[in-house]
């Protein structure tokens, strides 16, 4: 049960996360040591299971997925989209320099746990590192783009935005921002929109499925250059989550408000001056602090758990 309450907890925090455009699901599965189990049960979701459920019985079926992990990080992480996506969203428009300053501590200081993990940082981690930094960075300056809410549109967002979902530094909000439809999919989390939400996670269950061969592999073969990339991506995903950002393009929702679309950092000075106010320092090395605090805390929840379950592909 103990294991049970502590998946349930990282799934509503991986929930949270991944509400915020920048912030992604798979950086807190990472930090709370979860990934790779995560990653090794979606990867054996495949027709071929029927042949397994025939002659093993549902029982090893069920082990053999790790069903009862699944259920529970997934419903944590639903049940948090659905409670605080109002919540976050308030705090990212009424706090954002706190609220950007927490996330950006986090995925800082994810940044050097992750470091850890790997057995030696060699220059070919470096250029890898490097490289992964620069699409990241390049990922967030995307100019977005303005595409109408068709089924086939949604379930296609779908399965490329888990796709950053499940990547640390790489944003699935922040995919769905880039191609115009996130302020639809809050919308519809928060009016419960069932139809647009079962399309948007159709899309999602068929493309995790699939990226998540490629990761399994990747990792069973080239774990140092997978980290590596990781990394870079979460280096590069920094700028996004910067606290002081000068707004130049925004998106015009279907209620008339207004969402930003393209931001670009700058000084807290400069923000003071543009904003007719305070860069609200102090609020960001507070937010900055407990965001790195935070993964501290995560390292902590990944050292109480008993570790993985995962039968073996024998």
């Amino acid at each position: 049960m103990r294991e049970k309450i502590r998946l349930f907890v990282i799934g509503m925090l991986m929930g949270c996360a991944e509400v915020v455009p920048g912030v992604s699901g798979g950086t807190i599965a990472f930090v709370t040591g979860i990934y790779e189990r995560l990653i090794t049960a979606i990867h054996r979701i495949e027709p071929s299971l029927v042949f397994r459920l025939r002659s093993n019985g549902l029982r090893a079926v069920w082990r053999y997925l790790d069903v009862t992990f699944l259920v529970t990080l997934f419903g944590g992480m639903l049940i948090a989209i659905f409670l605080f996506a109002s919540a976050i969203k308030y705090l990212l428009y009424e706090q954002s320099i706190l609220t950007w300053s927490f996330f950006f501590g986090l995925v800082l200081g994810s940044m050097l746990l992750v470091s850890k993990k790997m057995k030696e940082i060699d220059s070919k981690s470096g250029i890898l590192i490097g490289c992964g930094a620069v699409f990241g960075f390049v990922i967030t300056h995307i100019a977005p783009l303005e595409i109408t809410p068709t089924t086939v549109n949604i379930f296609l967002a779908g399965a490329i935005a888990v796709c950053a979902w499940i990547l640390p530094g790489l944003s699935g909000s922040f995919i769905l921002l880039i191609l115009g439809l996130y302020h639809y999919v809050i919308d519809a989390i928060t009016s419960f929109d069932l139809t647009f939400l079962i399309t948007l996670g159709a899309g999602c269950a068929i493309g995790i499925v699939t990226f998540a061969k490629l990761l399994d592999y990747l990792f069973k073969h080239f774990k140092d250059q997978t980290l590596s990339l990781l990394i870079g991506f979460m280096m590069g995903s920094l700028v996004k989550l910067w606290p002081w950002q000068n707004v130049t393009s925004y998106q015009l929702k279907s209620d008339g408000t207004q969402i930003p679309l393209i931001q670009n950092p700058i000084s807290p000075w400069m923000y003071a001056e543009l904003n007719s106010g305070s860069a609200d320092v102090t609020f960001a090395i507070a937010g900055l602090l407990l965001g790195c605090l935070g993964v501290l805390g995560l390292e902590m929840l990944s050292k109480s758990g008993g570790g993985s379950t995962i039968e073996s592909d024998k």
